[in-house]
């Protein structure tokens, strides 16, 4: 039987077709984890004093987390220093748009990454800064509306797609926050997130979420006492991937 023009670019298309099926169908078991947070989520790498620069993809918890869980999971990471659980920072005017307001942005965040199965928050250190004022409760109550978000956004833009899960991170505490300048703008803060545990538990629950004291597994121990060691971010990474599995198989 003659093989025409028409009939290869057919038979040509209907394999490619086929194929992205099968790709399709095979993306389509991973599970999808969004992480949510700041700079301790971006990687960023403790110094005594000035910038910096950010560990590697897979120094950085949500990498270990990535490298634990396996193929059958797709980690997205969704960092950002300075970031809060729902309060604007005046001091870094030059991040436009949603700025470093973690509610502003989330909606937008896990409709840019749907299909999402779970979201990941580690959020509240920045929210003890002294310029805020805040109480360890409404730093909770500010979690407990990210919590709601998620809810709310459903399945994004137009998509059919369910809401994804929650697990709820509360960060170590701080460590020994240095230098002066550092330690003034986090004055009261070591207290404040001892505190957040138990209410960060509290609202989960009350929201149906899943919570998790990354305390727990290692503490802040960056030089600046506000950031981690990769030795921290491997013990985090590790420790939230069994946790994550736990919620997901």
């Amino acid at each position: 039987m003659l093989l025409t023009r028409h009939s290869f670019i057919s038979g040509l298309a209907a394999i490619v077709l086929l194929a992205g099926n099968i790709a399709y169908a095979a993306d389509d078991t991973t599970k999808r984890i969004m992480v949510y947070g700041d700079s301790n989520t971006w990687g960023y790498m403790p110094v005594e004093s000035g910038p910096t620069t950010r560990y590697p993809a897979d120094v950085r918890w949500p990498g270990v987390m990535q490298t634990e869980l396996g193929s059958e999971y797709e980690v997205i990471e969704e960092g950002l220093s300075a970031r809060t659980t729902d309060v604007s920072d005046p001091t870094l005017p030059h991040i436009s748009g949603a700025g470093l307001d973690g509610s502003a942005y989330l909606s937008s965040a896990i409709a840019t990454h749907q299909p999402l199965d779970l979201v990941v928050i580690m959020l509240g250190t920045n929210d003890v800064k002294a310029m805020f004022d805040r109480s360890p409760f409404r730093i909770a109550l500010g979690m407990g509306k990210l919590i709601d978000i998620v809810e709310q956004t459903g399945g994004g833009v137009g998509t059919s797609y369910p809401a994804p899960k929650v697990l709820v991170l509360s960060p170590p505490p701080l460590g020994n926050v240095a230098p002066e300048g550092r330690a003034e703008r986090f004055a009261g803060g070591v207290e404040k997130t001892e505190a957040l545990p138990q209410l960060y538990e509290a609202i989960a629950e009350a929201a149906g979420a899943e919570f998790y004291d990354v305390g727990t597994l290692a503490t802040t121990d960056g030089v600046d006492g506000v950031h981690f060691s990769a030795e921290t971010h491997n013990a985090i990474g590790v420790g939230v991937a069994e946790k994550v599995m736990s919620i997901l198989e």
